[in-house]
């Protein structure tokens, strides 16, 4: 019988919530339950690239996954990259290799749709065939409504790989319940259902005064709080330009035994915050 992955994807309710941590850490956690484990974006906008060992270009963040999940950096785990050159124009990178010059236009009307979502489509079930699990990220927010159309990297890409979401909202900034339920009541119906519960991410504080929010989101979302996770004081190189920590710095300049002391903190925390014996249902293991 041939090999299909199970598959569990990471959105947020904005860009800097934290799916690439909780990528992190879940990759690093499935791995360490004895299963073969592959990271997967399926589109990343990123000025900072990582070069895997056939000369593919994936964004960094994606390495660092693959490390988490003690894998070797593969071209499938994002095969496609944008990379920012302004005026609302990036170098688009397929399965690894520069592919064109676009402007935001021509990328979503005449290429993402039509070429691109095949690619990613491709690419993941070339990973799903290889692997026991595929932790998907998402990208920004899945209830961008103007270019919903086009998202590749979220709703659509659940809906056609069937995959579950958990949705990550990040607590520190505030505004946090209002944006799970803003994101739930943007959603279409059908994208509701793929929805199996929220994370409440870099919390600081006594968790007991968060009580209250979560049951009234829980009624009022009819999905579960699966967690709270810590505000995590790690030093692996970040990814969003809004970010804006050690945005020079490449991921080349470090070696693997340098991130994995982080990536098992990350690990860690989630393990203890998370209900990981319902999340580890969510995916089917």
């Amino acid at each position: 019988m041939s090999r299909r992955a199970k598959l569990i994807m990471i959105q947020g309710t904005s860009s800097g919530a934290g799916k690439s941590t909780i990528v992190i850490g879940l990759c690093r956690l499935f791995s360490d339950g004895g299963y073969k484990v592959a990271p997967f974006k399926a589109q990343n906008m990123s000025s900072n690239s990582y070069s895997t060992p056939d000369g593919s270009k994936i964004a960094r963040v994606q390495a660092i996954q693959a490390s988490a999940a003690r894998r070797e950096p593969d071209a499938r785990m994002n095969p496609i990259l944008l990379k920012p050159l302004g005026e609302y124009r990036s170098a688009v990178f397929l399965d690894g290799r520069f592919y064109s010059e676009m402007h935001a236009k021509e990328y979503y009307e005449k290429f993402v749709l039509r070429q691109g979502f095949f690619t990613a489509l491709k690419a993941l079930n070339s990973l799903q065939r290889e692997n026991d699990v595929v932790v998907i990220e998402g990208a920004g927010s899945p209830s961008e409504i103007n270019i919903a159309k086009y998202d590749i990297a979220n709703m659509l890409l659940a809906q056609k790989a069937r995959a579950p979401v958990i949705i990550v909202a990040d607590i520190e900034r505030g505004g946090c319940f209002a944006s799970i339920v803003g994101t739930m009541q943007l959603l279409k119906t059908a994208h509701r259902k793929l929805v199996k519960g929220f994370l409440i991410n870099k919390f600081r504080g006594d968790i007991t005064i968060l009580a209250p929010a979560i049951k009234e989101i829980q009624i009022l979302t009819k999905k579960r709080i699966l967690g709270v996770i810590p505000k995590i004081e790690f030093d692996l190189p970040e990814e969003d330009s809004l970010v804006g920590r050690r945005a020079s710095e490449k991921v080349e300049d470090l070696s693997p035994e340098s991130w994995n002391w982080q990536i098992d903190l990350v690990a860690r925390a989630i393990k203890e915050s998370a209900d990981m014996e319902r999340i580890t249902g969510i995916v089917g293991l």
